[in-house]
């Protein structure tokens, strides 16, 4: 179930008379600053799952070719079950760096490799990453497509400019004026991660190709909408 929440708050702001030369009396310039904010919370409908995997040696060649066996192997396993935006696949850092002795000559090699299956289908991803058997599953993350996150900030939007007009038609109210013309309106647009219960959080490679246990979490998207009016 989508959740908003609204928040508004506003500050009167009203110029003084500023007497001239010939002593006029400009107008108050009945100007009205406020803003208003509106949450949307929505499940986080993108899961990226990382698997990598360590070597080392003496020799670089022979620590790149480890790696690099491991990566293919990987990569054959889970492009069986690659789908458009399902689960996509892709390589991720892949490097040596050298190991230094206490005589500051190089002692042997240390490399990493990786590869990053992303998409909307959840089980498709864990059971892939549960079946690979070179590499290890480093990290799991969660976020919002962005179709996902289009239709929460469009929500949003739509919550905190109504909030924003009925604040100002509030305020007209309260002051007895006939209405209100906008002056500037800035809108501001945030995402905040809430994550899972922590026992669900729990990653590791399972054995016999079970699926990787993972939940997402939810993310509240924000839009904030400030400016100023003018009161008639």
């Amino acid at each position: 179930m989508t959740r908003v929440l609204i928040v508004a708050s506003a500050l009167l702001a009203c110029a003084t008379g500023v007497f001239g030369q010939t002593a006029a009396v400009d107008a108050p310039a009945r100007r009205v600053t406020l803003s208003a904010q509106a949450q949307v919370q929505v499940t986080q409908d993108l899961m990226t799952v990382s698997l990598s995997t360590t070597r080392e040696g003496i020799e670089a060649q022979i620590v790149q070719s480890q790696l690099k066996g491991a990566l293919e192997a990987a990569l054959a396993e889970v492009k069986k079950d690659a789908l458009p935006g399902q689960m996509d696949v892709r390589t991720g850092r892949f490097g040596l760096s050298p190991r230094y002795g206490r005589d500051g000559k190089i002692s042997g090699w240390h490399g990493s490799a990786e590869i990053v299956l992303e998409g909307a289908d959840f089980l498709r991803i864990t059971a892939a990453a549960g079946k690979v058997q070179t590499l290890t599953v480093a990290r799991v993350g969660f976020g919002l497509s962005p179709q996902q996150r289009e239709r929460a900030q469009a929500l949003a939007q739509a919550q905190a400019i109504a909030s924003f007009r009925q604040r100002a038609g509030d305020i007209a109210k309260a002051f007895d004026a006939p209405g209100y013309s906008l002056d500037d309106v800035q809108l501001r647009y945030d995402d905040v991660f809430i994550q899972p219960r922590p026992e669900m959080m729990a990653v590791r490679a399972m054995a016999d190709s079970a699926p990787v246990p993972a939940e997402a979490g939810l993310t509240t998207v924000q839009v904030s909408a400030s400016g100023s009016v003018r009161l008639k």
